[in-house]
């Protein structure tokens, strides 16, 4: 219903003494490839909790799928958990999806954090009306640089964070507040035509992947232009795209050239070289949330504490806007009623 009216819902900031909780919803992993994570976790004053099978395997799997869907349902369904960190991506997270009562989150909202594989929960929340984070897993802070660490501690705890990005050549200058949706280029293509599958008219697209075949990106960014995803944006930003292969006989083109082609004959802005994907420096994005997008010749920034500002109208707006519908929907109801009334009587 939210997500029908334009409306996002923003789990609460969190606070020293929140209980978190670590889930595996794809790839398997150890209390070794999560430990200096968790000690992140704990400096932040948070209270870390595993789920019940996040050290189990089933082949590549950290668990089967019947135990990863039910340690995101009681993860879910805890109201005591004020936040889900996934502890890594690979793959696995579209094989439990419908396996998942997102209900809870509707009425008690926490923030579920993740990048790559996780995209798909992103995409889910989304279409529900509810905001998530791209951002840090367990599994990669311990390489993760400081400033990305501090982008994810911002996001979580103060709720608000900008940007400002280098110059990129393939840049295209511009200005756009909109909501920010996206994710891992492969999972949003590998979605389309599914219940996850996002709606990016009139907002900004964020993509990025890793050790993908650039003839692989182009064939992603194509289906994208023919399912009409780039065609309504209001902006594109594009993260890294990290460790690109080629054929023996080159594709001829890299990434950034691939997609700034497919982007071509709009006019919205873009911005490449945005600090998040697959490597240390993984920047938090809050993915559902508008955001102010600015690219010049300068640079590119990004500024989400000046679009909650200025979209307070906005919000104003569209809160009138579900008022309205359901004030035209009650009566319209009561109307039906008197009319039926009559026409019982008049037989």
């Amino acid at each position: 219903m939210f997500a029908i009216f334009n409306f996002m819902i923003t789990p609460s900031k969190l606070h020293k003494g929140d209980k978190v909780i670590i889930v595996a919803p794809a790839r398997k992993v150890t209390l070794q490839d999560i430990a200096f994570g968790v000690e992140v976790l704990q400096k932040w004053g948070l209270k870390v909790v595993f789920s019940e099978n996040l050290f189990e395997s089933d082949n590549q799997f950290s668990a089967s799928d019947e135990l990863r869907a039910v340690d995101m349902q009681n993860a879910i369904d805890d109201n005591t958990i004020k936040a889900i960190f996934c502890a890594r991506g690979g793959y696995g997270t579209v094989r439990i999806v419908d396996k998942i009562n997102f209900d809870n989150l509707l009425r008690q909202p926490k923030w579920l954090i993740g990048f790559s594989d996780i995209t798909v929960f992103h995409s889910k929340l989304t279409s529900l009306g509810i905001e998530s984070i791209h951002g840090l897993m367990l599994m990669t802070m311990q390489h993760a640089t400081e400033e990305a660490l501090d982008s994810l501690h911002s996001v979580l705890f103060d709720d608000s964070i900008s940007y400002q990005i280098n110059h990129n050549k393939f840049n295209r200058c511009g200005s756009a507040q909109a909501e920010i949706v996206g994710g891992n280029l492969s999972v949003l293509y590998s979605l389309i035509g599914s219940d996850c599958d996002v709606n990016t008219d009139g907002k900004i697209l964020f993509i990025e992947d890793l050790d993908e075949y650039l003839y692989h990106i182009d064939r992603m960014m194509m289906n994208l232009k023919r399912a009409g995803k780039l065609r309504n944006l209001k902006g594109l930003i594009i993260g890294d795209m990290s460790n690109m292969n080629d054929n023996v006989i080159p594709f001829g083109k890299n990434a950034e050239e691939i997609i700034a082609e497919s982007v071509a004959e709009y006019s919205y802005p873009v911005c490449f070289g945005f600090p998040s994907g697959h490597i240390d420096n993984n920047n938090s994005l809050i993915i559902g949330r508008t955001a102010t997008l600015t690219v010049t010749e300068q640079n590119s920034e990004l500024n989400y504490s000046v679009a909650e500002m200025l979209s307070k109208p906005v919000q104003r707006s569209r809160l009138l806007r579900i008022a309205l519908c359901l004030t035209i929907f009650f009566v319209a109801i009561w109307l039906f009623i008197r009319v039926f009334v009559k026409l019982t009587n008049l037989f």
